[in-house]
């Protein structure tokens, strides 16, 4: 009787989608792009590869912030906003 809960939980965790790599406005981001971080008062950032996967690095301060931590839990979409060139 329990399993048949623990196979439901697991299905549902199954159906969630991953967070994408893509700013606020839906434009997909690579390694390398520049973004306005909307949290944490980093101002603009470059979004770089580091040992656990992507962070975005400020280029005023130098402080990283996982790109986990930036992710908007209603739309899985990046707090950021690509600065087109």
């Amino acid at each position: 009787m329990f399993n048949f809960f623990r196979k439901k939980k697991q299905t549902e965790e199954a159906k969630t989608p991953p967070p994408q790599l893509a700013d606020i406005n839906q434009f997909p981001l690579q390694e390398g792009d520049l973004v306005e971080a909307l949290r944490y008062d980093l101002g603009k950032c470059k979004l770089i590869r580091a040992e656990k996967g992507y962070v975005y690095e400020s280029l005023a301060t130098g402080q990283q912030v996982s790109w986990l931590r930036m992710v908007d839990a209603i739309t899985q979409l990046q707090k950021v906003k690509k600065i087109m060139e």
